[in-house]
């Protein structure tokens, strides 16, 4: 299969509020269908950390896709560059767009340059499984080989996630991660002490990636079912935890199904939303019952923690 890397380097001169500009930049790829995003940073300099075989540093912010090479790459391309014009005119963020056609050998290597081992909380550090790291006193590993276009789990929607994951979910606690991708939650969702996981997601190579990585954690395969489908068409049964870490568009239909899958004293968590679309899923949440326990925000991206009853378990 071909492939065709869509850079999209952004102007820091004319526009220095760039954890913004890269949060609305990936939000177009999001839009688009990808689950995952790479970003090039002339900042963050793996080699002052652990990384001995770091790529040269970038020379411009830049937010990275792939798209694949169908039917649909120019109704994908014309997306893409139609919301930079309107970020643009609405933002003042100036950017630019380069192609580039890759063979399916270096489409899977390409993103791998700049992915290294990162702390996401206070216990979690995500490792690629092609890098090596040493764990310092108390820091917890999540191995990741996320695939091509699933995600590397660094992103601010995915730690957003985990660090509410910390503060919510008990031992024991079955848990349910819609949109499951790379299978991230579900390894620190293991590593917190919950009991049997469930992960689904719309992708049958991401469900194919997931168990991977559950089984480069060494989780064991009866703790576990990872399975393709729409969101919670195919899940059944009552969950202590519930996580989706989905565009808010979706999460806005997932929330339709949420009463009827979370116990009564049950807590989901929900990230992937921009700031200016989070009054849309707190009204939906009302409406179908959910009081909202917690809000956090990083970037420009927000995160919820709600459930059934008025205050959450203790």
């Amino acid at each position: 299969m071909k492939w065709v890397e869509a850079k999209v380097i952004i102007d820091y001169s004319l526009y220095q509020d760039m954890d913004t500009a890269i949060a609305l930049v990936s939000d177009i790829y999001y839009d688009i269908g990808l689950n995952g995003v790479s970003v090039e940073s002339p900042e963050y300099d793996p080699k002052a950390d652990w990384a001995k075989d770091a790529a040269p540093m970038p020379e411009h912010y830049a937010v990275i896709g792939y798209f694949s090479k169908n039917s649909r790459l120019p109704e994908n391309c014309r997306y893409l560059e139609a919301a930079l014009s309107r970020i643009n005119e609405n933002q003042g963020i100036i950017t630019q767009v380069i192609y580039t056609d890759m063979d399916e050998e270096d489409w899977a290597e390409s993103w791998k340059k700049f992915f290294y081992p990162r702390k996401i909380s206070d216990r979690f550090v995500i490792k690629p499984t092609w890098r090596e790291y040493q764990a310092n006193p108390g820091e917890t590993i999540l191995e990741i080989d996320p695939g091509m276009a699933f995600g590397t789990g660094t992103h601010p929607t995915t730690r957003l996630c985990i660090q509410l994951m910390e503060a919510y979910l008990k031992p024991g606690d079955t848990f349910l991660d819609v949109g499951t991708g790379s299978g991230i939650l579900m390894i620190a969702a293991d590593r917190l002490g919950a009991g049997h996981l469930t992960g689904i997601d719309k992708d049958e190579d991401a469900v194919a990636i997931a168990i991977e990585n559950l089984a480069q954690n060494q989780i064991a395969p009866e703790k576990y079912a990872v399975k393709s489908g729409h969101l919670a068409d195919k899940v059944s049964g009552k969950y202590d935890f519930i996580a989706a870490n989905i565009l808010t568009e979706v999460i806005l239909i997932l929330l339709a199904d949420i009463p009827a899958l979370l116990k009564s004293d049950g807590i989901f968590i929900c990230s992937g939303i921009i700031g200016d679309k989070r009054q849309w899923v707190m009204d939906e949440m009302v409406k179908r019952g959910l009081a909202v326990y917690e809000t956090r925000a990083e970037e420009d991206w927000i995160a919820f923690a709600a459930g059934l009853t008025k205050t959450p378990r203790a």
